[in-house]
């Protein structure tokens, strides 16, 4: 029985890892079509020449061992280069004077 105990406690804080939410089905190379079929519709967005940024701000209530259950909020930014994803990740997007205009900045 203890053997049992220490394999599920186990499972749960390994399964607590697993990067779960809106932005897990997004891949490089997909389409800006694509992206917001799985992540809806951005909650931010900028745009300079070909390329496109989109903001997202992914809402999760989670729990705690020792707090209970809070709120979680991450953002997220989708760089696009002529509709095709080509960055994504934690973190917003700066704008910038370069030959790629966007910059994803992660968060703390």
């Amino acid at each position: 029985m203890k053997y049992l105990m220490v394999v599920l406690l186990s499972m749960w804080v390994l399964s607590s890892c697993v990067i779960t939410g809106k932005m897990s089905g997004i891949r490089e190379g997909m389409t800006k079509e694509q992206v917001i079929s799985i992540a809806g519709n951005p909650d931010g967005y900028q745009r300079s020449g070909d390329y496109e940024a989109l903001l997202y701000i992914d809402r999760r209530h989670s729990w705690s061992l020792f707090g209970g259950p809070y709120r979680d909020a991450v953002d997220y930014s989708v760089i696009l280069r002529d509709d095709q994803v080509m960055e994504f990740g934690p973190g917003r997007t700066h704008e910038r004077q370069a030959e790629v205009p966007f910059v994803r900045v992660p968060g703390r």
